[in-house]
């Protein structure tokens, strides 16, 4: 078959992450470890005791941290075999792990930002498949596709704690975000790709209201754009609730994302609640809904609903479970009327500080014939696939 070359090099994969395992060195203290536990001496019980030790020199400055700035960088790929065996090489409702019983190299990125103190900056700038898949319907100019954020943050001391945002940045929308590493599963959801936008031009606020809640207003140029449309921009407005364990995050967007021939508004209503009982167990529950009244005569809607739980195992281990429904009711967003469902188990396990493994086994159904056989034919209801995916990250810790 021909995913068998996949299998071969996920378990030759495994092995060598194995082995790798067995000889790291010992963890560094925990972040719960007091700065100096490492240094400190027992308290002096006379007057003649022998002098206290001098102070610990402190620790120097962060290799990532640099002129006022933090520098980090993200490489990420993975392997992937699918079971239906699609002649045409590709993953059917997939948006980054596209390609099917290959191995594919995904993204490369470097990240630059500086925390605005009045004036800050972020930058987001690589090469790769997601990069091209992000930009793939914008008009801007193509070397725009190599950049994921890029905006100009404003956040003076006398302005208690509004944040002002101006450039590129990715959508407030979503349980889930584009660089992998601060996902929980390898593969992004149905939601992610299908129900919301990936990134905004314009302008954002943020600003707190009180202990547990931070507002925000956008007005952006459209959906995946740089450019606005003929007819206008949409308008974001976006709230947090956070508590101790749990986090509630209410997203909209709305506005006129057309051209002149064509009446109504695309809205959006995004909802997540993020719940984090103890250190070792996660879970959040992520609904969408979406609207377009631009679509021929009549308008298009989308609805889903996405949980996931995520257990930590051990110190390096973690073990993640998603489901999900989407119901594209008009066929707007895959381009076929049909509701499906997705079932993801994920594996985690960190070889290094800086290198984290996730092999994933995951299963995409529908109530239409849409996905792919290895004849080329549209023939197939359910799509299995086996992943695992390399995530290469050097930066700050998070």
């Amino acid at each position: 078959m021909r995913y068998t070359g996949a299998t071969i090099f996920v378990a030759t994969c495994l092995i060598a992450g194995t082995a790798l395992a067995q000889t790291a060195t010992p963890d560094t203290p925990s972040a719960t470890t007091p700065p100096d536990a490492q240094t400190a001496t027992t308290p002096a019980t006379a007057a003649q005791s022998a002098p206290a030790a001098a102070p610990a020199a402190p620790a120097p400055p962060s290799a990532y941290h640099q002129a006022g700035m933090d520098f980090s960088f993200l490489l990420d790929g993975y392997v992937d075999g699918n079971f239906n065996n699609p002649s045409s090489g590709w993953n059917g409702l997939r948006n980054f792990d596209y390609r099917a019983d290959t191995v594919h190299f995904n993204m490369g990125k470097i990240t630059i930002d500086r925390a605005p103190g009045p004036v800050g900056f972020h930058l987001d700038l690589g090469f790769g498949q997601i990069f091209s898949a992000t930009h793939a319907f914008d008009a801007a100019p193509k070397g725009l596709k190599y950049f994921e954020q890029a905006y100009v943050d404003l956040k003076p001391k006398s302005w208690k704690g509004v944040e002002v945002d101006v450039g590129e940045f990715v959508t407030s929308a979503g349980a889930e975000v584009i660089d992998v590493n601060g996902n929980w599963n390898y593969s992004r959801s149905l939601l992610f790709a299908w129900a919301i936008p990936y990134y905004h031009f314009g302008i954002r606020t943020s600003f707190p209201v009180g202990p547990h809640f931070t507002g925000g207003v956008q007005l952006v140029n459209g959906w995946n754009n740089v450019y606005a449309s003929d007819q206008g921009k949409l308008i974001g407005l976006n709230g947090a609730y956070a508590w101790k364990k749990v986090t509630w995050t209410n997203v909209w967007y709305g506005g006129p994302e057309r051209d002149k021939a064509s009446p109504g508004w695309r809205n959006l209503f995004d909802s997540v609640v993020a719940v984090n009982p103890n250190d070792n167990l996660s879970y959040y529950v992520n609904f969408d809904y979406g609207r377009n009244k631009n679509v021929g005569p009549g308008s298009a809607q989308w609805v889903g609903i996405a949980g996931a739980v995520r257990r930590a195992v051990g110190k390096k281990g973690a073990v993640v479970g998603r489901l999900e429904i989407f119901d594209d009711k008009d066929g707007f967003s895959t381009g076929t009327s049909q509701a499906v469902k997705e079932f993801t188990l994920t594996g985690e396990y960190k070889l290094a500080d800086w290198l984290t493994s996730r092999l994933e086994l995951r299963d995409d159904w529908s109530n239409k014939a849409f996905f792919e056989d290895s004849n080329g034919v549209m023939s197939k209801k359910n799509q299995p696939t086996v992943l695992l995916g390399m995530i290469a990250y050097f930066g700050p810790k998070k």
